[in-house]
């Protein structure tokens, strides 16, 4: 199998993406727990989401939608938590770079 194209999407566009598919059709069982998952989990609304992108991609033009897929979705609270999400990156980030996004992040809770 080839991987032609890959990108990130954030629980609120998922879940925005399930809830239409499932308008048109009925869901599969993966789908529907994923969905069920995303309902009861899912921290911010797309427009919210899609916000809180666009100020992470300014306040830190290197990270990639991945990362901010990833920042979104988890919304971490403190210093600790931004460094594990980074663990397994291949990005670095210096503490300002961290304060910088928890800063970004705290004006979405």
């Amino acid at each position: 199998m080839e991987i032609k194209n890959e990108s990130f999407a954030t629980q609120a566009l998922a879940k925005k993406m399930l809830k239409e598919k499932a308008k048109e059709k009925e869901l599969v069982y993966e789908q529907k727990n994923a969905l069920d998952f995303l309902e009861k989990f899912c921290k911010l609304g797309l427009k919210e989401a899609e916000e809180l992108a666009e100020e992470l991609r300014t306040a830190l033009p290197r990270l990639n939608e991945k990362h901010i897929a990833m920042l979104a979705d988890f919304m971490p609270a403190t210093d600790d938590e931004v460094k594990l999400l980074f663990s397994n990156e291949v990005i670095t980030l210096a503490p300002d770079d961290r304060t910088k996004i928890l800063a970004v992040l705290k004006k979405h809770t």
